[in-house]
């Protein structure tokens, strides 16, 4: 019989073989507080070590310094049990029925959950945890359920036996997990989520309507429990493997993004200069910005001048918000803007004109901002503007807005020139030799045939969708994809919600079908993502560049290749660039 305390041995079998051991997902679990002590109960980490986890205890250290460093480890994260909330931290006086609170565990918490919630880090709550989702994202907790409560929710009951049963919704996670309508869970609570908030729908009540149980109706990986699982043995393990399974995922993409370079081909941040937003801050103002693309792994966005398209008879200078002397000035007026961003973030982003650029800039760890236009207004009339902008970086040239100008017309246009003006020919065939990409999203149908055949180079339509999917002349037809891969373009699927649906809603899982379609139609190596954001682009589940990795997470699950993966991820579009870009050598 083995000598138990021979540890020796138990070491040699792990430098037996390398690696030491294989990747297993990190999920931190908060700890509880009191008597001067971070302590938990046994049944959390034994729980996550059962489900193929490894646990980690965190501490409740009110230090976002400690906490940011944390999470940037952490594949996952549970929110435990324990003593309420201070209701202050809602808005609310303290109810006579609260219990005993935790000063010392409130206000870590909190801030953790967020940021875990900002990074899109996978969460489960228990009990106290659940009420801890609630609290740090818009919802609410009811100080004490007494009032409403018809069965008993605080059991005197050994803590592994169930007391009371919740109704599980059949559309959910939890559903998922247990194939059941019916759960038997324990319960030991006298709060509870009162409304989840708009980030979360109800997924399980008990028989007296209490809410027992949550989850994210953005397509993330977050989910809260009223009751114990950690102490219902064999019926609590199958939540703490979804948990576990969650952070691998994000850990897999998370490794992905490390290996990729991730591009969005179209932004409208600068429409928001005029609010003075900051992108050195979490600004929630804009959906691009330092932060929100460091926690969505999002490597560069293509920032575009947008020209508004004045009517006939109408001044440029009504339709911005600067004083300007017109549409050359005003474009130069924004790369100047966008020129003082980088340089006030220098060390951590960059301006980038070649896809080498963006590259070197990934490997130095900064983020890059490439330089675009939206309408060719922009050159007022003048042909030698373009080398003007050429120089000063940009890497393509949408041609039309939502209005005809003088290159083309546009497909919210009234076919002024019946497709490329002579003036519009002269454009293209300047773009080409100046290593400036055309782009033809907002052309009209004419337009868009006249340059693909006007261009000796591909073109790219940096912001469109499937009009077989979304009836919408901004959209392309099938024949117009087609016709663009075989010319060796790209098209960018778009966030713009009424591009991807015609009523309702439009989601990530809308944004998918559009790029599947496309792929289907044109092959995988002529698609991509275009956002629009800040140009009312951003739809549920891919609301910000925060949340650029759940689309990844998406593409995963689907089983895409990280080849595929990479060319979806601005790999085809960069592509495009390098050989339009190749006049320049």
């Amino acid at each position: 019989m083995a000598n138990r305390f021979d540890w020796q041995s138990q070491l040699r079998v792990a430098y037996k073989s390398f690696p030491e051991a294989p990747h297993k997902p990190v999920i931190g679990i908060t700890g509880n507080y009191g008597e001067l002590t971070c302590k938990l109960g046994e049944g959390y980490y034994k729980s996550v070590l059962r489900a193929g986890g490894v646990p980690v205890i965190l501490p409740p250290l009110n230090d976002t310094d400690a906490i940011i460093n944390t999470l940037d480890h952490l594949d996952g994260l549970l929110l435990s049990g324990g003593a309420d909330f201070n209701p202050l931290y809602a808005n609310e006086e303290p109810s006579p029925r609260l219990g005993g609170i935790n000063a010392e565990r409130d206000l870590p918490e909190l801030l953790i959950t967020r940021l875990a919630y900002n990074r899109q880090i996978p969460m489960l709550g228990i009990c106290r945890g659940i009420q801890t989702l609630a609290m740090a994202l818009g919802g609410k907790v009811k100080q004490d359920i007494a009032d409403e409560a018809k069965v008993r929710h605080s059991q005197d009951a050994d803590r592994s036996e169930p007391t009371h049963s919740v109704t599980v919704e059949e559309d959910s996670t939890l559903f998922n997990i247990y194939k059941e309508r019916q759960l038997f869970v324990n319960s030991f609570h006298h709060q509870a989520v009162s409304d989840p908030g708009e980030r979360f729908r109800i997924t399980a009540r008990s028989s007296d309507g209490i809410i027992e149980a949550i989850e994210s109706r953005e397509f993330k990986s977050i989910m809260g429990v009223q009751w114990h699982p950690e102490c219902l043995t064999d019926d609590g393990l199958p939540i703490f493997q979804w948990l576990v399974s969650q952070a691998a995922h994000y850990h897999e993409a998370c490794q992905l993004h490390r290996r990729i370079l991730t591009l969005d081909t179209h932004c409208d941040t600068p429409m928001a200069f005029p609010q003075g937003v900051d992108f050195g801050s979490r600004d929630p103002r804009i959906l691009v910005d330092l932060h929100k693309m460091t926690e969505g792994r999002q490597d560069a966005s293509i920032m575009v001048c947008y020209l508004p398209q004045p009517k006939e008879g109408e001044a440029f200078s009504s339709k911005v918000d600067f004083d300007v002397t017109g549409p050359t000035a005003y474009a130069d007026l924004i790369f100047d803007k966008i020129e003082a961003i980088v340089e006030k973030n220098h060390p951590y982003l960059a301006i980038a004109r070649t896809p080498a650029d963006l590259w070197a800039h990934k490997h130095q760890g900064r983020k890059s901002i490439m330089l675009g236009i939206e309408n060719g207004l922009a050159l007022d009339g003048q042909l030698q503007n373009l080398q003007h902008f050429a120089q000063r970086g940009i890497v393509y040239m949408t041609l039309c807005h939502n209005g005809d100008n003088d290159i083309c017309d546009s497909a919210r246009g009234s076919n002024t020139h019946h497709g490329v003006s002579a003036f519009g020919q002269q454009v293209i065939q300047e773009m080409n030799r100046l290593g400036i990409m055309v782009d033809l999203s907002h052309a009209a149908d004419k337009s868009f045939y006249d340059a693909l055949e006007l261009s000796s180079q591909p073109i790219v339509c940096s912001h469109s969708s499937c009009r077989a999917l979304c009836d919408h002349p901004r959209n392309l037809t099938d024949e117009q994809m087609r016709a663009l891969a075989a010319k060796g373009g790209v098209m960018q699927v778009t966030l713009y919600p009424g591009f991807l649906v015609k009523d309702g809603e439009a989601t990530v899982l809308h944004a998918l079908q559009h790029l599947e379609h496309a792929i289907k139609v044109m092959g995988i190596d002529h698609v991509g993502i275009g956002t629009d954001f800040d140009g009312d682009g951003g739809i549920r589940g891919l609301a910000d560049s925060s949340e650029m990795i759940n689309f990844t997470r998406q593409l995963l699950a689907r089983r895409y290749s990280e080849s595929d993966i990479q060319k979806i991820w601005g790999g085809n579009f960069l592509r495009v660039m390098s050989q339009v870009q190749k006049v320049r050598e």
